[in-house]
């Protein structure tokens, strides 16, 4: 290449990355701050400023129009007054007891001052941003800067310098290098700015929980979901209902619905055992208050249970317990043996009549109230959680969406029964490792700045049981800890399908109340074309639609006006949609229509139970969803295995922010499969659903651009999609090593210093990243590197798979059967599931790459032994890449070998004939010698060969 192209190239190239830093910088500054310490609006007429966080505080000045502010909606101008009220209603009690507060100011020390100190802090914001340390971020965003400059001097070296006598192995390379480099921007430019949080559960309790008085907190639906018992063990379903049950909230505000998709009649007895036990476990949990309130797990923590335990009859009643306990899993446990042999008849209930559904494919809708406010009370004659078992209505011919189906069916039941404000979904082995998670999720949600905008604050995922190396990456901490932090600073983090609470009203599919900062055009556009002074149209319009959506997406209507259709309220309702779009929207079902515009929650007093739970069993029938937006919409988004990617995606493409919360206690738990073959099919199961959505048109490379979905939260979701495509060029890549090893070739030509440079630069600014990344976030080096080791066992097996089945599923509609990951628990010793062989085909293709290496490196190491001492210097290079790859697949291969550490033979055979095959086919076509060598060759060796 002549050097004057060569200089314009890199011109070309510094010209484009400065371009990028330029944009990315400017997003870094221009990304709106959720926190509510520098955007909190209290009220109409005051502000607060944290002195903690020295930035100017946004003042609303009343003088002005609240639509400057995106603030006329009646309900918000409501909020506000009831606010207003109940502040003078505080200072009011204040100023009685102490006369001369009034006139004067109050001093900060003695009873009065802290009373008053009491009522200030009821007005300080319930979270915060806790920034990465800039000297930490900053050196981080640079390091990614020059990255991505060395990356550009790569690849420009690697398309100017191909390999003549191996072209092919060299195009494929570069190939595979391309994508890697696209998947690496598509997965760290949305770790650009990352924060904490934290909450104030003290303050959360002075502003609505206040002692003495009735509480104020908003009430929350609980959601756990089963469908196989026998894979989904009873006891860790009972046992995290009672997590639930013993919660730190308020007993009257609390709902648990358990979700039976499987009609099972051991779930339906081992749930009505679990509320009898409930009567005795919440006042013992209440009382002493212990962590975690899943008995399981507490009686099972190897920690001195009685520190900071001060009352003496504790161990007494600790002991009690703990045999009640026992015995309620023997009854359990009873219940499971009995269940492994169904009679020919099917099963029958107590009273004699035959179970409703003994056809899981046919059967009506059933609903249970085992507790709550039909009269279950505990030992001590205190009211328990509500507790309903609910079981949808399954027919022949229907469609029912399993997972998302069933979710949306809980959602219509219980805003019929208690219509809790706020949601909450757990999958049946996620306890609540803490009995604060409620509180920590109101902090975000009950906020007056940042819960109308709110549409779900994730939890992260921790997990019990899993072995001390976490062989096959099962907790997942470099997503959690890393990836979900970072996009907690741009739009919010994915919901990952538990340990999430949700605002109803995004769930409705209605959209968020947007101020005027949040209805800026983008941040591209503003830093490609700087900002206008004189709005487009485009925009204007865009606006106008956006305040449209948000009046009236904010129903200010309670079920009592509809039904009496007072006057005023009714042209209201005109505006928003008429009485048939309603239910065409929602379903033909009056009282949960009405529900939907109850943005507080909550059912009339004088309500019948009766005609309530009529019209539950009549919003989980079959046909309800027909002709409605169900699933589209509203509700979870059908139309993959993964419907918590989809149901997150519409939410943000709609304008609403998600918030992470990370407790310092994990507020969840869950198990996690830890053996390979179980593992291996639950990430099939994930990236089958991600390529579902990627060929569907809610694909976000082309779906939501006329919603307010930021550019990095886009990328992020397009990364969850794409990732599984990496596959392919990932089985090449590992491929290569050996087919070089082989063939005595190379994919890279003899390089210079100069040269030699960049491949230096390159892999010291990786490894670089990775340091930094671990340093601003916590996780620990072997976290890091067994997700490294993990990226490449599910790529090279169940990422190529989920691939090819869903193409298969989208083109040629042959579908997949939807495994339910195990859960059964670890009875057999420790960790025994970890060694226990499943056969699967997933094994075969990194088995395969293993052999191949393996091979490979024989093969180099005799040719270089039989070719002289010049031929081991390049062959150091080509047995540096099969090191890389063999290293991580070493804990798949631990995984074959199993307790015995040998490998099943079918294994074996299988990848060594694949191997052979392919070995040979290589040998025979030998790609890399040209037409005109190969007669040469043939001219050389003559007939006498």
């Amino acid at each position: 290449m002549p050097l004057c192209s060569f200089i314009n190239v890199n011109l070309w190239i510094c010209a484009l990355t400065t371009i990028i830093l330029i944009i990315f910088l400017q997003m870094s500054g221009e990304i709106p701050d959720a926190s509510p310490d520098r955007h909190s609006i209290r009220s109409p007429t005051s502000s607060y400023v944290d002195p903690s966080v020295p930035v100017p505080v946004r003042i609303v000045d009343p003088s002005k129009d609240l639509n400057s502010y995106g603030l006329n909606s009646v309900d918000w101008k409501e909020r506000v007054e009831s606010w207003r009220v109940k502040q003078d209603k505080n200072m009011m009690q204040v100023t009685n007891k102490y006369p001369e507060a009034r006139g004067g100011d109050i001093e900060g020390t003695g009873s009065n001052g802290e009373d008053m100190q009491m009522v200030d802090d009821a007005r300080l914001p319930l979270s915060r941003i806790v920034p990465i340390p800039a000297n930490q971020l900053n050196l981080y965003r640079i390091v990614i800067i020059l990255r991505l400059i060395i990356l550009c001097f790569f690849f420009q070296y690697r398309v100017t310098h191909p390999v003549r006598d191996a072209y092919g192995l060299w195009l494929v390379s570069v190939i595979c290098e391309v994508w890697f480099a696209l998947s690496w921007l598509l997965d760290q430019f949305p770790k650009w700015h990352p924060i904490n949080r934290e909450t104030y559960l003290d303050r959360l309790a002075l502003r609505y929980d206040r002692e003495g008085e009735p509480s104020q907190l908003a009430p929350i639906d609980v959601f756990v979901s089963t469908v196989d018992p026998l894979k989904e063990p009873p006891l860790i379903t009972a046992n995290t209902v009672l997590s639930i049950l013993a919660v730190d909230y308020p007993v009257d505000k609390v709902s648990c619905y358990v979700s039976d998709d499987g009609s099972a009649m051991l779930t339906f007895e081992a749930l009505s055992e679990t509320a009898e036990f409930a009567r005795k476990w919440v006042p013992f949990c209440k009382k002493h208050n212990i962590e975690p309130r899943a008995p399981e797990f507490y009686f099972a923590q190897k920690i001195d249970y009685l520190k900071d335990k001060i009352q003496p009859s504790f161990v007494k009643e600790r002991r009690a317990m703990k045999r009640e306990y026992e015995e309620f899993k023997v009854r359990i446990n009873a219940l499971v043996a009995k269940a492994q042999k169904v009679p020919e008849e099917g099963w029958t209930m107590a009273d004699g009549t035959a179970w409703p559904g003994n056809n899981t494919r046919d059967h009506p809708g059933m609903i249970q109230v085992f507790l709550g406010h039909s009269g279950g009370l505990d030992t001590d004659g205190n009211e328990l959680p509500r507790l309903v078992y609910v079981s949808r209505e399954k027919r022949p011919g229907f469609q029912h969406h399993k997972k998302a189906g069933a979710m949306n069916a809980l959602i219509r039941v219980s805003a019929v029964l208690t219509n809790g404000a706020y949601l909450l979904n757990v999958d049946c082995d996620h306890y609540f490792n803490s009995s604060k998670a409620l509180r920590e999720a109101m902090c975000f949600m009950m906020d007056p700045a940042l819960g109308r905008k709110t549409c779900y604050v994730q939890f992260p995922q921790r997990f019990d049981g899993i072995d001390l190396h976490d062989r096959y990456a099962n907790r997942n901490i470099v997503f959690f800890d890393i990836n979900m932090k970072g996009l907690d600073g741009i739009q919010g983090p994915v919901y990952v399908g538990t340990g999430c609470c949700f605002n109803r009203q995004a769930l409705y599919g209605y959209d968020p109340v947007l101020t005027e900062a949040d209805l800026e055009p983008n941040i591209v556009v503003k830093s490609c074309c700087g900002r206008r002074k004189k709005k487009n149209k485009s925009y204007m319009d865009s606006q106008s639609r956006i305040m449209k959506r948000t009046e009236s997406s904010a129903p200010i209507f309670n079920m009592e006006d509809i039904e009496e259709g007072i006057e005023g309220y009714e042209d209201e309702r005109s505006v928003l949609m008429s009485q048939r779009k309603l239910e065409k929207r929602f379903g033909q079902s009056p009282i949960f229509i009405a529900s939907t515009f109850m943005t507080q929650g909550g059912i009339p007093p004088s309500t019948n139970p009766a005609s309530l739970l009529k019209e539950a069993i009549h919003v989980i029938s079959c046909g309800y969803e027909d002709k409605t937006e169900w699933g589209k919409e509203i509700g979870w988004i059908y139309g993959s295995v993964t419907e918590d990617i989809l149901t997150g995606f519409k939410m943000h493409a709609r304008g609403w922010q998600s918030i992470y919360c990370m407790p310092p206690r994990p507020c969840f738990k869950g198990s996690a499969p830890i053996n390979l073959s179980d593992r291996l099919n639950q990430v099939l199961r994930w990236a089958l659903g991600s390529v579902e959505i990627l060929l569907s048109r809610h694909c976000p490379i082309w779906y939501g651009y006329n919603g307010r979905l930021k550019l990095l939260e886009r990328l992020a979701y397009i990364n969850t999609i794409v990732y599984p495509i990496t596959s392919i060029p990932l089985i090449a890549y590992c491929v290569l090593p050996a087919i070089c090893l082989l063939t005595n070739k190379f994919i890279i030509p003899e390089i210079s210093n100069y040269a030699g440079m960049f491949f230096i630069l390159l892999f010291a600014s990786i490894f670089a990243t990775g340091i930094l990344e671990l340093r601003w976030s916590g996780v620990g080096i072997e976290d890091w590197w067994r997700n490294e080791q993990f990226w490449v066992i599910g790529g090279t097996s169940a990422h190529l798979f989920a691939v090819f089945q869903g193409l298969l599923k989208v083109l040629a509609g042959i579908d997949t059967n939807f495994t339910v990951t195990s859960k059964a628990s670890d009875e057999d010793g420790d960790f025994a599931e970890l060694y226990v062989f499943k056969w699967t085909s997933l094994l075969i293709p990194p088995t395969t790459v293993l052999v191949i290496n393996l091979v490979g490196m024989v093969a180099g190491i005799s040719y270089a032994i039989n070719s002289g001492y010049q031929s081991w210097g390049p062959l150091f290079g080509k047995l540096f890449f099969s090191i890389w790859v063999i290293l991580h697949l070493y804990p798949f291969l631990k995984g074959l070998m199993g307790r015995q550490n040998r490998t099943p033979t079918i294994v074996i055979v299988w990848s060594i004939l694949l191997a052979s095959i392919f070995s040979l086919l290589w040998v025979k076509i030998d790609p890399f010698i040209s037409p005109t060598q190969r007669a040469v060759a043939l001219g050389q060796c003559g007939v006498n060969c």
